[in-house]
């Protein structure tokens, strides 16, 4: 029988779910969206590859929870994996443990748009599961390797020190990912020096060296870094000084503002779907162009800002929704790195098809790949490296046991 892991990826008013096993074919996976409302609904793909869509008006987590797991029981996954955006200073997956599941509980006002969420996701699953080993998968112990020059900030040290204030980065789970298999592919499994740049309606960047993250683009929050698709990435800190004082905002609709209503969509006045802009653009809208632009721009400056951080460059991987998908994006991007040696070829990259991994360099240079982020499967292999090891199972159960009691 092959082993098969549930993830779990809890929104406010969302879960993402897929039951990944040994053999990719069998991946089955779906969104339960606006939960609580009457419109509730669960939409998927099931085993063979046949959509689902199911009405569950006025389900909450819980009750969304139980029905993909009814759903799911007869497959029988051997452990449930929660993806969690802010694990704090936890540098691994953990096994969620009363201990545990109080971190994230702590590590909250770093994440207060997601890590409540989470929660909710945890505590129901284990009420109604609470014989399976769950495990929490960080999205920020990847870049727990970074050095202490590029995670702290240049701010009095008692905030660092007695209010965990400094850089953590996101993504991990993506940057993980596609590092791991990016070096494979290039035949130098997790060594050498690569870029990986995430990119969608949330975007990051990341310097590795021999496997590990030694700096990323996000910071303490999500917020910092490259250009997205309604964020705006880096600004001067005192625009909320700035705003305060002369339009007389307060700090929930300053950053209401730079999370929700910035960036691509900001710029461009229209749209924070990159296939929407590009289109607008080629029909001669000055804003959709002038938003691709600052998003290649800002992209390329933070991938050479990062690239202080490698010893050497051996190259750079595309993934995300944008990164995977626009070879006009990632020709833009290339074309503002001129000092760096990259070589695109034209033919390879528009070659490339939704969801297909593949070079895209002429040969010389540093390599350049497009490798199609998997974040559902890295959170399988480290829910099962945490929770399945032989011998390990039983007590990993009565843990997982000791939360509901």
């Amino acid at each position: 029988m092959s082993t098969s892991v549930l993830v779990i990826n809890c929104g406010s008013s969302s879960i993402k779910y897929a039951l990944v096993s040994e053999h990719r074919k069998d991946r089955i996976f779906g969104l339960a969206e606006n939960l609580g409302s009457a419109n509730a609904r669960i939409k998927g793909i099931t085993t063979g590859g046949e959509e689902l869509e199911l009405s569950i008006p006025h389900a909450d987590h819980e009750k969304a929870l139980e029905t993909i797991l009814e759903r799911l029981a007869h497959h029988n996954p051997q452990a449930i994996g929660h993806r969690v955006v802010h694990g704090g200073t936890l540098t691994k997956a953990e096994l969620l443990t009363p201990e545990i599941i109080e971190r994230i509980r702590e590590a909250t006002p770093l994440a207060p748009l997601h890590n409540p969420a989470h929660l909710v996701g945890i505590e129901a699953t284990i009420r109604l599961f609470p014989h399976l080993p769950q495990v929490a998968v960080f999205d920020t112990a990847f870049h727990q390797t970074m050095p202490a020059h590029a995670y702290r900030y240049a701010l009095p040290k008692f905030l660092y020190t007695e209010h965990n204030v400094r850089r953590y980065g996101f993504h991990g789970t993506s940057h993980a990912y596609v590092s791991e298999r990016g070096s494979e592919l290039a035949g130098s499994y997790k060594k050498g020096g690569w870029l990986t740049a995430h990119l969608g309606n949330g975007s990051s960047t990341c310097a590795i060296w021999n496997g590990q993250s030694v700096d990323t683009s996000m910071g303490l929050t999500p917020l910092e870094g490259v250009v997205m698709g309604t964020r705006s990435g880096d600004v001067d800190p005192s625009i909320h000084s700035f705003l305060a004082s002369n339009l007389g905002w307060d700090i929930y609709k300053i950053d209401k503002m730079l999370n929700s209503q910035s960036g691509l969509l900001g710029l461009s006045d229209l749209s924070n779907d990159m296939r929407t802009l590009i289109e607008a653009s080629e029909q001669g809208n000055e804003d959709a162009t002038l938003a691709i632009e600052v998003f290649c721009y800002r992209l390329a400056k933070s991938l050479a800002g990062l690239s202080c951080g490698l010893p050497r460059i051996d190259g750079l991987f595309f993934t995300g929704g944008i990164g995977e998908n626009s070879a006009y994006i990632r020709e833009k991007t290339v074309a503002y790195l001129p000092h760096f040696g990259f070589n695109l070829s034209q033919e390879q990259n528009n070659s490339l098809k939704r969801g297909t991994e593949g070079r895209i360099d002429a040969g010389t240079g540093p390599q350049i790949w497009v490798v199609p982020t998997d974040e559902e499967g890295r959170i399988a292999k480290e829910t099962e490296h945490v929770a399945l090891q032989e011998g390990n199972v039983t007590a990993k159960k009565s843990n997982a046991e000791t939360v509901t009691a």
